[in-house]
């Protein structure tokens, strides 16, 4: 069937005596003597009016197009009248390609909870919201592959399954072909515990030290049990490494990477960006126009935990020197103390994973984590530690079997460089760009504790 997507049509140059489209009803509204259509096809938020006029060929099978109903419509495009379109369609035909219930198609024409439409996501995308966050999606990976490659950055693929915990912390989820209750490994598919990945730094560092510049784009898997709007089992990261590269590298490149994404979104989905700007978040595209002119602010960990400390805020979770931030105090010093975009650096050792880089203090390391005003972190990385007893006193320390890492610590044998990098969660870049709140509405199909639905 050849036909001319809706996004094309409504940006057509002159009138059209025959065009075909096809979508799904949105709504539809009876009048005397003809039908109104709204139609849509995913390729853009707004709808195509198609106007059947009763007595014609095409009406025969308006009893069938209800909203929901797949349909394919042929007909004039012509010059609108009313002011919310250009064009509209006249019919000359009118096909239902699928049915839809009018008696039970969920999806009416009404503002519907976040909660509801969660629990039917396999229909949700259908919605404007989920349409055009779904877009804006598309257009946002786009952008980070571009600006990596203007940037020289390759793309490369990390591994899913993984024998190493990456950050240390255990809440991995564990993959094995064996029966339950069957504990040995050495009888598994792999002879060894696999599990699901949390992060493919470790691997990317490999690469980086062969390639220079690298970055990946893929899921990740974390089993915390945590039912905040921030988390999720299953989401996507993006982490570049740089070989020969310190923090103040990757600090330059994660704020130029930021700005470039939210620059080419608000050129390439300005109409989709309008719709979260009206009901979502008023003055959204005024704040991210702002974030990629500001240049963003910079404090060490120590400086922030003195500004809580004096804030006179009563915090949830009291700060004192040596404590993780919580979102509460990331989002103070983002929100209020520096009111934009803020670089935290040079935590506690103790606090952060073994492959962080020691600073000559010997109390704290190279990391940076990047806040932002309504989000908190959106970014956390580090120079990594490429001094081989250094690292390797780490692991012995931590939680981690310094033996599963000889890979990793054969990089700091043969051709060891000054090298960082950084990861940034996809979703909550998504939650930044169109101002949604929770993590479950900018994922098609969420995946948190729970909730294995779809």
């Amino acid at each position: 069937m050849k036909r001319t997507l809706i996004a094309q049509a409504l940006e057509a140059s002159e009138a059209c005596d025959s065009i075909t489209i096809c979508g799904w009803i949105r709504s539809r509204r009876d009048a005397k003597g003809f039908s109104f259509l709204a139609v849509n096809d995913g390729s853009t938020r707004t709808h195509m009016q198609c106007i059947v006029d009763n007595g014609t060929l095409a009406a025969r099978e308006l009893p069938f197009a209800t909203n929901g109903a797949a349909v394919a419509v042929t007909g004039t495009l012509t010059a609108s009248p009313g002011k919310e379109q250009q064009w509209e369609i006249h019919a000359q035909s009118l096909k239902v390609l699928g049915l839809a219930d009018p008696e039970t198609y969920p999806l009416q024409k009404k503002r519907q909870s976040d909660e509801f439409l969660r629990s039917i996501a396999h229909l949700r995308p259908r919605t404007n919201k989920y349409a055009s966050m779904l877009r804006i999606s598309s257009e946002a990976a786009f952008a980070i592959h571009s600006f990596f490659r203007a940037e020289h950055f390759t793309y490369v693929r990390t591994p899913i399954l993984t024998g190493s915990d990456c950050e240390g912390a255990g809440e991995l989820f564990r993959v094995t072909t064996l029966d339950p209750g069957n504990k040995d490994t050495s009888e598994d598919f792999f002879t060894k515990p696999c599990r699901l990945t949390v992060s493919g730094q470790l691997e990317g560092e490999t690469l980086a030290s062969a390639l220079g510049r690298i970055y990946t784009f893929g899921p990740t898997f974390r089993a915390e049990d945590s039912r905040t709007p921030r988390h999720a089992a299953e989401f996507w990261m993006i982490e570049p490494e740089m070989a020969f590269a310190d923090l103040s590298d990757i600090m330059e490149l994660a704020e130029s990477m930021l700005k470039s994404v939210i620059a080419s979104v608000l050129d390439s989905s300005a109409n989709d960006l309008a719709l979260f700007d009206r009901f979502i978040e008023e003055g959204l595209i005024a704040k991210l126009e702002s974030w990629t002119r500001e240049p963003f602010a910079v404090l060490t960990y120590t400086e922030s935990v003195r500004l809580l400390e004096q804030s006179g805020e009563s915090f949830v979770y009291p700060v004192h020197f040596g404590v993780d931030l919580q979102t509460e105090h990331e989002r103070y010093l983002a929100e209020t103390y520096c009111q934009k975009p803020v670089i935290i650096i040079d935590y506690p050792k103790s606090i952060k994973p073994f492959y962080m880089r020691e600073n000559d203090d010997g109390a704290t390391v190279a990391a940076m984590d990047v806040l932002l005003p309504g989000i908190g972190e959106i970014i956390g990385g580090s120079q990594r530690e490429e001094r081989l007893e250094k690292l390797e006193a780490r692991l012995a320390k931590q939680t981690q079997t310094p033996e599963d890492y000889w890979w990793y610590t054969d990089l700091r044998r043969f051709g060891s460089v000054p090298h960082a990098g950084f990861g940034l969660g996809f979703e909550r870049l998504l939650m930044l760009l169109t101002g949604i709140r929770n993590i479950r509405d900018v994922i098609p199909f969420p995946r948190t504790p729970g909730s294995l639905e779809f």
